[in-house]
This record gives C-alpha cells, structure tokens and sequence, in this order.
C-alpha cells in the first residue's frame, strides 16, 4: 500500500515550510553571531578606556549612576560582567536619582534591579520643580539640571562610601561635548574619560568613552532593557547637542571615518602648534639647535591624506586592548 503524495496547494505549503526552516535557523545564527560580536566589542573598548586611564583600582566601590536610559544600563551590565572576570576585586552599586519627574515610573528601576541582584539606592529629590521654575519656558534644562544632579549625586557618593562615580557618556558624548564647546563657548574642552570633581572630593569615571552609541542602541534592544524616557529635557528639539547630533552623523554618511579621526585626534595634542600660552612658553621660545620632531613638519599633511580623495581617507584606530575584558 503506497502513501499518497501531496499534491496541489498542500504540496506548496510542505515544501515551503522545509525551506523556511533552514532559512530561519540561519537567521538565528547570524544573529546570534552578530550579537556575540557586539558583546565582545563593547567589553574590549570598556576595559580598554577602564585600562587606559586608571579608572577601577583594587577595593573600588563604584557607584553606578542608573537613569533608565540605554547608556547606563549597559555600563552597568558591561562593569557586573568585567567585575566577573576582572584580576582585582572591587564592588558595585547603582545609584538612580528620581527627580519627581511627572509620570515616572518609580517601580520600574528597583524591579529591574533586584532581577540582576545588584545593590542599589534610589535617591528621591524634586529638582524638577526647581527647574521648571527658574528656567522660562522653551529654554534648554540641562544644565541647571545637571548641576543640580551632580550637587546631589556626590552627596549619595560620599553616604554610600563610594570610591568612584561611574557615568554612562560614550564616544559620541564626548565628541558633541567639544564641539559645543568650540562651536558656542570658543574652547578646545571635551568631556574627560576621568576627573577629579569640582569639590576635589570624588573621582568621576565615564568606561564607555570609546564606545560608539550605535552599538549602546543595538545592544539596548537585544538585551530588552527597561527603558524610561526623559521627558523633562531629553525631548527639547532646540538644543544644541542635538543640532552638533545631526552635524556628526552626516559627516560619518559623506566622510567615513571622519568622525573617528576626530576623536583620534583627543589623545594626539600638540601645544606647541595651538595657541594657548597657558600650555605652551610662546615667549620663551629660542631656537636650540636641536632637532624638534614637534617642529615645523609637525603641521604638515601626510602625502598618503594629501593625495586621497575625502571618502578613502582611513580612519585612526584606537591602541590595542591591554585592559581587563580585552
């Protein structure tokens, strides 16, 4: 006795599901692949900039500031899994500062920590109001916020023992904050990878400067972090970050690269060739008769950038990993 053949539409549908299941099991491996990947790019460039600039020591407590925006969940997820495999020992704590924004979800962030069994403190102070007050309405909030923020933030520091205060700015953080700076308050000032704070009372550490905030956001939606808007200033479209924001990303489509040089080019200063007297004796300056390799070739443009057109230009890579998690 033969079995009968599907024939007709019920062969269609049989022979479409057989090919659908390799497709889709190939799919869920390059996505897999993809998202290895990307973890182990994040925590190279983490423990690259922890490495590079001295930013976790034996016996740290490091405070973590949680906002429930993507970049400072992923510096906590990324410090929990160094901390894992680092040589040295120290501990973490999140720190979130509700603000008594309307319609903050005040559950949202103890629930999502108590999941990862993390220690956490949340600190609740209505600088909302405050703000809201003395800034007239369609200004720009952040900076009275964040001044507000940080006041309060290195008072927790110091009730909670902390060592070091952990901040979620990345690569591009970092880029829009100098050419604010250069662009609207004529300085070469970017936002430093560690500082001493204003009070010279707490070190503040920023481990994802080297990391770009594409791929905070891709591995924000892998890993389905809970997050909370910023309704208070984070939606404001006159502010100028987000104009530099939107300057940055058209370079990178026309300029590959561009944007990458430029950040480069914050670990490459040569005083000598600016014009700040502060950071170089302009006046004391008499030839020696030694050579000078910071000189007057110092200026000159390789051959190599010279002769390439604009979009073939390489990117300067960053120095090799030699920090934990590389």
């Amino acid at each position: 006795m033969s079995s009968a053949v599907p024939a007709g539409p019920a062969a269609d549908a049989v022979a479409t599901r057989a090919c659908a299941a390799p497709a889709s099991a190939r799919a869920a491996g390059k996505l897999a692949y993809e998202r290895n990947k990307l973890h182990k790019r994040l925590l190279r460039l983490c423990g690259q900039a922890i490495g590079d600039f001295g930013m976790i020591e034996a016996g740290d407590r490091v405070m973590v500031c949680l906002s429930g925006g993507k970049d400072s969940y992923a510096l906590l997820d990324l410090l929990m899994t160094l901390r894992a495999r680092a040589p040295i020992a120290f501990e973490l704590i999140a720190v979130n500062l509700d603000q008594k924004q309307p319609g903050f979800p005040e559950h949202v962030l103890p629930d999502y920590l108590r999941t990862l069994g993390v220690p956490f403190h949340v600190e609740t102070q209505d600088t909302h109001s405050i703000v809201t007050r003395v800034i007239p309405e369609g200004r720009t909030m952040c900076s009275l916020c964040s001044r507000l923020r940080r006041g309060i933030l290195y008072r927790v520091a110091d009730e909670l023992g902390a060592t070091k205060i952990a901040l979620g700015h990345h690569r591009d953080d970092i880029l829009e904050t100098f050419f604010l700076n250069m662009f609207f308050g004529g300085k070469l000032k970017a936002m430093p990878p560690k500082l001493v704070s204003d009070d010279g009372r707490h070190t503040v550490i920023r481990p994802l400067a080297y990391v770009q905030e594409a791929d905070l956001s891709a591995y924000a939606r892998w890993r389905e972090f809970p997050i909370i808007p910023c309704n208070l200033c984070g939606s404001q479209e006159n502010m100028k970050r987000r104009e530099v924001k939107l300057l940055m990303r058209e370079w990178e489509k026309r300029f590959p690269g561009r944007v990458e040089n430029i950040f480069a080019s914050l670990a490459r200063v040569t005083p000598s060739h600016l014009m700040d007297r502060a950071l170089f004796d302009f006046a004391g300056l008499r030839p020696d008769g030694r050579p000078d390799p910071d000189g007057d070739i110092a200026f000159d443009v390789s051959p190599q950038l010279d002769a390439a057109p604009p979009s073939q230009a390489q990117p300067i890579r960053l120095t090799k990993a030699r920090a934990a998690g590389s």
